[in-house]
């Protein structure tokens, strides 16, 4: 996969179910418009319902079970991808957290966020 460009956005969000997906306290993502990313090589997709109650298509690798990318039903004109796959600690810091009523009170995301619960 290939993200051209700047991310639209790069946030975290602190839901169950990305808790879950993560094995982690929360997750980070970065939105790309769904015509600047290409996608190469070939993954499986599991689909759930959010807390929005619209759906969410997570396309994972088949070989190593790794979330690649995803697409929310209320976002389907952007692509997410999460942080990690980047390998950057230089990748840009998210600027919006969301579902913060389920944070873990010990996680703090610092700088210039916008906090939504």
């Amino acid at each position: 996969m290939t993200c051209a460009g700047t991310p639209s956005r790069v946030s975290v969000c602190h839901c169950l179910a990305c808790q879950k997906r993560t094995g982690s306290a929360f997750s980070v993502q970065a939105r790309w418009p769904a015509d600047k990313v290409t996608f190469a090589g070939e993954s499986r997709v599991w689909a759930r319902t959010a807390d929005s109650g619209g759906t969410v298509l997570y396309h994972f690798c088949p070989e190593c079970g790794s979330t690649v990318w995803y697409v929310t039903e209320s976002a389907d004109d952007s692509v997410a991808v999460p942080v990690g796959l980047f390998t950057d600690p230089a990748f840009p810091a998210p600027t919006r957290s969301v579902y913060e009523a389920r944070r873990h009170e010990w996680v703090e995301i610092a700088g210039e966020v916008e906090h939504h619960d």
